[in-house]
């Protein structure tokens, strides 16, 4: 967060499964979209926030698995947990916070009288939260006898039902909205509230997204019954809750042009975009090279010297690409060997995208860019 210089022009806080991440989708085509839209127009001036149910260890899990840029901050455990930045630093605040009338000991008591609750993994079970498996057809008369329980023994719980089978304890004050909500305060108290805050999601455990005030919500298409029977109860009327009529990452682009709040078409969606380029900005032209570099190794486009001639048109005569192991090498000599690299990657599901992507002007008309660029290769 220390690299914007004032609020953020805008704060997406997004749910993972199934709403950034569609599990259907094994080429992840839609998520690979968003990320070549956020890196060329938006990581520079504003927040990406995961909010997920997943505690660190299976989110790691999720970030192996899938092409998922690196958050600003992330939210896990039900909003239980905040962290920030690459090596996410807990929010120390957020963790006094929560402990106020919670006894994970007495939690542990009272639900051990339930057989109908099976404990999920070890890895699910966090400081702040304990999370079970429950049949549909049991869980309202479960929750209620347990919420009673749990009241009778002094704490002050919040329970939560979600894709019809996870069911999480937490201190009354977590959550994911009461987690978003507490994250907006602390930016506002130190002057960066951003211009426009974004939320998406899917399922239960993200309703209370959307009754965070002012801010913007979208359901993506595939969104469980669940929330759309919340939604018809609760927002039906709210011009800034809106249901996609497309599915996951696709359906936050979808909304970011609905709600107007910025740029929403991908890099991935503009064809030839080497030969029909306008130089808008650093982070821009980085995104728009390597979506040709990995057309041009996948064969998807034609084995034309014009794009060749067109990329030397745009990166300066000097420009240099330096290597994480430091060999320097001008930008217009990687462009010479790029001839002979076609369609080298034509047999293989081949994607190339790039996260963290940051710049500076280092002297008129002169830019540093740096990135860390991802290659998937079947």
């Amino acid at each position: 967060m220390d690299r914007l210089n004032g609020s953020a022009n805008l704060m997406i806080v997004s749910d993972l499964d199934y709403t950034m991440v569609d599990h259907d989708d094994p080429e992840n085509l839609a998520l690979l979209r968003f990320n070549a839209l956020w890196e060329a127009y938006y990581r520079h001036n504003s927040l990406l926030v995961f909010s997920t149910g997943r505690s660190p260890t299976i989110y790691r899990e999720l970030r192996n698995q899938k092409p998922l840029l690196t958050p600003d901050i992330t939210i896990m455990s039900v909003g239980t947990e905040i962290t920030y930045g690459e090596s996410m630093v807990p929010d120390d605040e957020w963790k006094e916070y929560l402990d106020c009338k919670w006894n994970r000991d007495i939690v542990m008591e009272e639900t051990a009288k339930f057989p109908e609750l099976i404990s999920q993994s070890e890895t699910e079970q966090r400081p702040h939260k304990v999370s079970f498996y429950l049949e549909k057809e049991k869980a309202s008369k479960i929750m209620q006898a347990l919420s009673k329980c749990l009241e009778k023994r002094g704490l002050d719980v919040k329970i939560i039902y979600s894709n019809g089978i996870a069911l999480d304890i937490l201190p009354q004050g977590a959550g994911k909205g009461r987690a978003l909500a507490f994250l907006l305060e602390k930016l506002k108290a130190d002057g960066l509230r951003p211009l426009n805050t974004l939320v998406c999601g899917d399922s239960g455990n993200d309703a209370e997204l959307f009754g965070v005030p002012e801010v913007y919500g979208v359901m993506v298409s595939n969104a469980q019954e669940e929330l759309v029977e919340w939604y018809a109860e609760n927002s039906r009327d709210n011009a800034r809750i809106s249901h996609a009529t497309e599915r996951c990452a696709d359906g936050i682009i979808q909304a970011i042009g609905n709600f107007s709040l910025g740029p929403n078409v991908s890099p991935r969606d503009i064809r030839d975009s080497m030969l029909n380029t306008k130089n808008l900005s650093p982070s821009h032209e980085v995104v728009m090279f390597y979506l040709f570099y990995e057309r041009w190794m996948r064969g998807d486009i034609e084995n034309s010297e014009q794009y060749i001639q067109n990329l030397k048109s745009i990166f300066h005569s000097t420009g240099n690409f330096v290597h994480p192991s430091g060999v320097d090498r001008p930008m217009q000599q990687i462009i010479d060997t790029l001839p002979k690299l076609f369609g080298e990657k034509q047999s293989l599901d081949f994607r190339v995208w790039v996260d963290h992507v940051s710049y500076a002007e280092v002297s008129l008309g002169s830019w540093l860019v740096k990135f860390d660029k991802w290659e998937l290769s079947g």
